[in-house]
Order: structure tokens, then sequence, then C-alpha cells
């Protein structure tokens, strides 16, 4: 596997890079904006694809990478279903996977740091966000934080894992990189108390200043969206309400872009194809499944996704592919589903 640990200095956040193989997909944990060309030069220096890049939660003392990693590589952008941001390609819930080839993360919820906290697991490590901390856990002060909501979070999860498990936190301001999950259980000051109630007096006496970057930081990172009005601007978008009436459409071919799990979770618009979207650009090639559908039939390819982001993206690399026809569903299987769409399971 190749893994990288990458440090902000100022922030104190850490980063993580993981593949399982040079010249295969890769996912970034925690990227901060400052920092996407380097690590994108990284991603390149070792022959990778960045297809995801994930938030463990809400940030609030530095700007998220998530928008800029999807601007310049079109990958895919996640965090868990809780989240307040406004558009991300996919959300993740409790109990799901985070895959990429491969790799497969497990997804834990942990709230208590903010309401959308979320922790991912694999073997040998885990990667805890600001639940739980080298020495420390994450304040819960701000954005809905919830001392005891955090308690069940570290006692009733995380340190049920086992004692040999890496902890690879999000932040860290002492210079400490990785402890496991024995270590915090006997070393850190936090967890050494014998109820919950003294767990929340600790945490609620802690009279901690905000960070510095909150008042920037948190309206940035509710701010993370691909700008789907410029893709509506340029004709490439229907409503979901529009997209009912095109339902069975002989001229129209609708492609599902979502993961497997999505859609087993959320159902699919009955009729459509299946299409993950890291294999958009093989089949809207010249040769490709895609492309002999539309220039053969003259079909309108019309994608959507969870929420419209991956398939705005599609639409453009459709369009640049030479199908103008292409265009995409405004809000995703999100905006169906309010529209009363039907969905098949």
């Amino acid at each position: 596997m190749i893994f990288r640990q990458l440090f902000d200095q100022t922030s104190g956040t850490y980063s993580y890079l993981m593949a399982s193989r040079r010249g295969g997909e890769a996912l970034i944990i925690d990227p901060v904006i400052e920092k996407v060309d380097r690590y994108l030069s990284l991603v390149k220096e070792l022959d990778l694809k960045l297809v995801k890049a994930v938030d463990t939660h809400m940030h609030a003392d530095h700007i998220t990478g998530l928008g800029a990693l999807r601007d310049k590589t079109h990958c895919i952008t996640v965090m868990g279903e809780q989240t307040k941001a406004d558009v991300v390609s996919m959300r993740l819930a409790d109990g799901d996977k985070l895959t990429i080839e491969g790799m497969a993360l497990d997804v834990l919820y942990t709230p208590g740091h903010t309401d959308d906290s979320y922790s991912f697991v694999m073997p040998d490590r885990v990667f805890t966000g600001d639940t739980l901390l080298i020495r420390g856990t994450g304040r819960t002060d701000f954005q809905n934080g919830d001392p005891r909501a955090q308690y069940e979070s570290i006692f009733g999860r995380l340190l049920k894992l086992p004692e040999t498990t890496l902890v690879y936190p999000a932040h860290d301001y002492k210079g400490d990189t990785v402890s496991t999950i024995g270590e915090e259980k006997a070393f850190n000051p936090r967890l050494q108390v014998k109820s919950i109630d003294e767990y929340v007096a600790v945490m609620n006496n802690l009279k901690l200043a905000n960070p510095k970057m909150m008042d920037v930081a948190i309206p940035a990172n509710m701010k993370v969206g691909l700008h789907q009005e410029e893709v509506a601007r340029r004709g490439w978008a229907v409503s979901a309400a529009q997209a009912l009436g095109l339902i069975g459409s002989p001229s129209v071919a609708m492609i599902d872009l979502r993961e497997k799990s999505e859609r087993e979770r959320h159902g699919t618009i009955p009729g459509s194809l299946h299409v993950p979207y890291p294999s958009l650009q093989e089949n809207i090639s010249a040769g490709g499944t895609l492309h002999e559908l539309a220039v053969s039939t003259n079909k309108r390819l019309l994608f959507y996704c969870a929420f419209g982001e991956r398939s705005a993206m599609a639409v453009q690399a459709a369009q640049d592919a030479g199908l103008t026809s292409a265009c995409h569903i405004e809000g995703g299987i999100n905006a169906w589903k309010q529209a009363n769409g039907a969905l098949a399971h």
C-alpha cells in the first residue's frame, strides 16, 4: 500500500494520501486548500489517479481542499450524510464502505466534535478526524458538538477497536504523528474518567478560544459545491420535474453515475443504465459504449448522480468528447425524490 501523511503547519492539520499500488486509484482524507498543489505534485510523482477526496467533518480551522481538488482532477468529493456543505458528490452513512480500487475503509459515524464527524477504519489503522486525538479529544463547544455523543463515539466505538490499531487524527499541535488505541486508552488524560457525566464536565470546562480561522473557514467549507448554475446556463441541465416527463422516452438514455452501494441504498430511476463515474471517460471516448450509443442511435444522454455534482462534470466531459446533446438532472436523485419521481430497488 502507498501511504503518505502530510502536514499543514499553519492549522496543524494532517492529510492522508493512500492507494493500493503505483499507477492505481488514490484517495485523500482531510485535504487543506493551501496544500492542493503539493498533493497533486505527489500524486503525479507516485503515478496515481486521485479519484476521491474525503473530509472527516466540517472543519473550522482551515478551508478544505475538496473543491479545488475536484476542479483540478474531477475527483469525487465525499463527506458524511449529516454535513451542512452545500454539495458534495457522495455522502456516506454509518456502516457504508469508502472504496477505491484495491482498498475499502469501513465508515463509522462518530459525532461529538461536530454532528457530522466520521471515522474511517482499515484492518490496522483508523482515521479519527477530530473525534479522538493523540492524548486529547476534539472540542465539543460549537458546530452542534456534544460531549455526550463524543463519549459514546469514543468509548462505545473507537476504543472497542483492537488495541494495536494505529490512530491517525486530523490534527496535532505537539508534533505527534501516530498513536494506537491501546496507548490512548492508557495515557490519554481525557479518557481517564469513570463516567459519561465526568467526561461531559471535563469537556464543558475547557474554556478554549475559538479557532482563528473559524469565521472564514466554516462559511467557505459550507460552499464547496460545483456551480451547477453554469452547466444550466449552457442549456445542459434539466430539472427533476422535466426529467419526469422523459421517463420511457425512446430518444433519451438515462445514465446513473453512482456507485453500486448508493444505488442499493437509495434506488434508481427505472430504465436507467449504470455507468459508474470513474469509468465515464472510457465510455464517452470514441469507441466507448456511451459514445457509440449516442452516435448510432441519436439518443440524448441524460446523466444523474446523488446531488448533481458528478453528473455536471460528466456533462462537461461528454460535451468535450463531442456528445453535444448530453445533459444532466440538476440536483440528482435527491431532487428526483423531492419531485416524487419513481424509484426502482
